[in-house]
């Protein structure tokens, strides 16, 4: 039989009656005048019960002094086993940890603040593995072999981004910081379409900047280009009266401050219509009398009278 199941549900009588020591324990614990009001207790076991107090404490809103006793078999006089202070069913409770890696939002970096980068962040794969070397043996390899002690330049061992000193002219390392891969790792394909997105939320087409925009930043004279497969749809914006001066712009974006705002043709106007539908045209239902006709019911009215 389990532990839990010999536990009794009836509270002990002289464990339930101990509310002045549990009181006394509490008061011994807490600070002076902190101690509530009792506010009932709990069976925790045989001879095992816990007793609860009010907690007066600013700051502890809704928690309770908790109080537990005990007496040994047999035993007439009842102690105190523990004296503790728990959040009740209504008690204010800090909110659930969260990592700080989960906390951390754009901006939050200040001087001085270092963001570790994990091993496994799906943002970033390995640049300049060496992988792709080419067979000791082939030719590509006896032709930089040869440029290499042509310029006197050392060609170590390990991958470029392990390299101390600044690589010579011609090296594999030389090539590699070229080419941008001295660097342990690189973008993604992720990390270059979670950038994009970020990028495109911010000055994308679809801001209300770029929807007032008289023209894209394609055509704009302030766009500083960017390298690498993102310069095909982002640029840098230089003009410093634009909202996104120093920002990365998507090409689609736009605003006010284009270089050619002040000279940019006016959209054509629709040709008028052929029918004016706005105008009302009034038709009366009778001739005004200017008009010189007679209607029908005076035109019969003197036949009738010249035939009598």
């Amino acid at each position: 039989m389990s532990a839990a199941t010999t536990r009794s549900r009836t509270p002990d009588r002289l464990c339930a009656e101990a509310v002045d020591l549990a009181r006394a324990a509490a008061e011994e614990a807490a600070a002076p005048g902190v101690v509530g009001e009792h506010e009932g207790m709990v069976s925790e076991g045989d001879r095992v019960v816990t007793h609860f107090f009010g907690c007066r404490e600013l700051g502890y809103r809704g928690w309770r002094w908790a109080v537990t006793v005990a007496r040994a078999s047999r035993a007439k006089i009842v102690t105190v086993d523990e004296v503790v202070l728990l959040p009740g069913p209504d008690a204010v409770l800090a909110p659930e940890w969260v990592p700080w890696s989960e906390r951390l939002r754009p901006g939050d970096m200040g001087p001085g603040d270092l963001l570790p980068t994990e091993a496994d962040d799906l943002r970033l794969e390995p640049g300049y593995t060496g992988a792709e070397e080419p067979p000791p043996n082939s030719a590509l390899t006896e032709d930089l072999a040869d440029l290499a002690d042509t310029e006197d330049a050392e060609v170590t061992g390990g991958s470029p981004a392990e390299q101390t000193v600044t690589p010579s002219r011609g090296s594999i390392a030389a090539l590699a910081e070229e080419l941008g891969m001295r660097r342990a790792r690189v973008l993604s394909r992720y990390g270059l379409h979670a950038a994009a997105d970020r990028w495109e939320e911010a000055f994308g087409a679809k801001t209300p900047m770029a929807q007032a925009a008289p023209a894209s930043c394609m055509s704009c004279g302030f766009l500083a280009p960017i390298g690498g497969s993102l310069g095909q749809a982002f640029g840098v914006c230089a003009n410093e009266f634009s909202p996104a001066d120093g920002r990365v712009v998507s090409l689609a974006y736009g605003c006010g401050g284009h270089s050619e705002a002040a000279v940019m043709p006016k959209p054509p106007q629709p040709a008028p219509p052929v029918i004016d539908e706005t105008r009302v045209d009034p038709f009366p239902l009778r001739p005004s009398p200017d008009s010189g006709s007679v209607p029908a019911t005076e035109d019969a009215s003197s036949a009738e009278l010249g035939h009598s």
